[in-house]
């Protein structure tokens, strides 16, 4: 029987076993989809011995996922854009990489959060792999302009040098420096999960404006968030549906078929398995 991974370390709490068989539900099958841990220094290993023993697709998750994208032989148009793979599937003798994490964030915020991204003011938190793997479909949706604010400079500047043939402004500021309002804010700051959220001076978030963390909780709620409701957003959310949509997109290109999210995510927001 074809079998389906998630590769990381660690990788023990991952949801994406569940969030699959979820999705294979909806055609009334099943589906082998295993956690898989791979060392450190054997993540190639693990993923040649997995495709050699009836592997069909596997996702990757941290810390492999620029590694991945090394050890492709062939990359979609927005994994090279990100400079790193969450995707695999083998076709033609050939290793196939993509990155579905920027789709999975805009489809989250436009369809299910039913917010706008075209012609808004957005605020990036943070300027690492996270950012990189979004920013080229959030530029595709248009926003009026983008600001990257990162506590080195340097890597934002670096990351708005990448991505500035896109047509859109783009602007990279430090996070003590940060300044303007935004219609949506974006926090990419993975430590924000742990209470390590930076200070952030200033009236950031416009009247209208809306909050966004890539990283999901358990609760629903992180110290970003918290700190998003206390400075007046109207609406917070935490990545949990970009979590399922970045899968939703990994399963359509394994399978060809494109499983509805919307009661996989509440399913999994509320507990109900």
């Amino acid at each position: 029987m074809a079998r389906f991974a998630v590769i990381g370390n660690p990788v023990e709490h991952s949801r994406s076993p569940q969030i699959h068989q979820a999705f294979a539900a909806q055609r009334h099958k099943t589906l082998v989809y295993e956690r898989l841990l791979a060392p450190l220094d054997g993540f190639a290993d693990t993923v040649r011995a997995f495709f050699a023993s009836d592997g069909k697709g596997a996702n990757v998750t941290v810390p492999f996922k620029e590694e991945a994208f090394r050890l492709c032989d062939e990359l979609t148009e927005r994994a090279q854009q990100a400079g790193a793979v969450n995707t695999l599937w083998m076709a033609h003798g050939k290793l196939h990489g993509d990155n579905t994490d920027g789709v999975g964030l805009v489809n989250d915020i436009r369809r299910n959060l039913g917010w706008q991204i075209h012609n808004k003011r957005v605020l990036i938190l943070g300027a690492g792999g996270a950012v990189r793997g979004v920013l080229g479909p959030l530029l595709a949706e248009a926003p009026a302009e983008i600001t990257l604010a990162n506590r080195t400079l340097q890597r934002a500047e670096q990351l708005v040098e990448q991505f500035s043939n896109h047509g859109i402004p783009l602007h990279a500021s430090a996070l003590d420096t940060l300044r303007g309002q935004f219609d949506l804010v974006i926090n990419a700051i993975s430590a924000g999960l742990h209470g390590e959220m930076p200070p952030l001076k200033g009236q950031l978030i416009a009247d209208d404006g809306v909050c966004y963390d890539m990283v999901y909780s358990h609760t629903g709620t992180t110290p970003f968030l918290d700190w998003a409701q206390l400075h007046g957003a109207v609406a917070c959310r935490d990545g949990l549906g970009m979590l399922v949509e970045q899968a939703a997109e990994s399963f359509y290109r394994w399978h060809d078929w494109r499983p509805a999210t919307r009661d996989v995510i509440n399913h999994l927001r509320t507990g109900q398995h």
